[in-house]
C-alpha cells in the first residue's frame, strides 16, 4: 500500500482506497502481485527482485496456469522497497515478440 503512495499509483493517504477499489486484482486495471507476492512464497532475503521479474516474465510468456492474465502484459514493472523505505530498486521490463529473440 506504501508502494502504490511512492510510485504515483494513488495520491499520499490514499493507498487503500486504491487497493479496494480493486485496480490490483488479477483482472484489474494495474494487476500487481499476480502470483500471490511474497507472501505466498515467503520472503527470500536477497532474491526478491529475482521473484519479481521471474513472475513478470511467466505473465508475458503465459506461463502462469491459473493465474495467467487474460491479456498477456507486454510491459511490466518491480518495485522492491528495503529496509527503511528509502532504498528503492525498479526494474520496467519490456516483452519481446518470439520472432526477435
Amino acid at each position: 500500500i506504501m508502494l502504490y503512495e511512492a510510485i504515483g499509483w494513488a495520491e499520499p493517504g490514499k493507498g487503500v482506497e486504491f487497493f479496494k477499489s480493486g485496480a490490483t486484482r488479477l483482472d484489474g486495471r494495474i494487476p500487481v502481485n499476480t502470483g500471490g507476492g511474497l507472501v505466498s512464497t515467503g520472503h527470500p532475503v536477497g532474491a526478491t527482485g529475482v521473484r519479481q521479474v521471474l513472475e513478470i516474465y511467466r505473465q508475458m510468456k503465459g506461463q502462469c496456469g491459473d493465474y495467467q492474465m487474460q491479456n498477456r502484459p507486454n510491459l511490466g514493472l518491480t518495485v522492491n522497497m528495503g529496509g527503511d523505505d528509502m532504498t528503492i530498486t525498479t526494474m520496467l521490463l519490456r516483452n519481446a515478440p518470439s520472432s526477435k529473440l
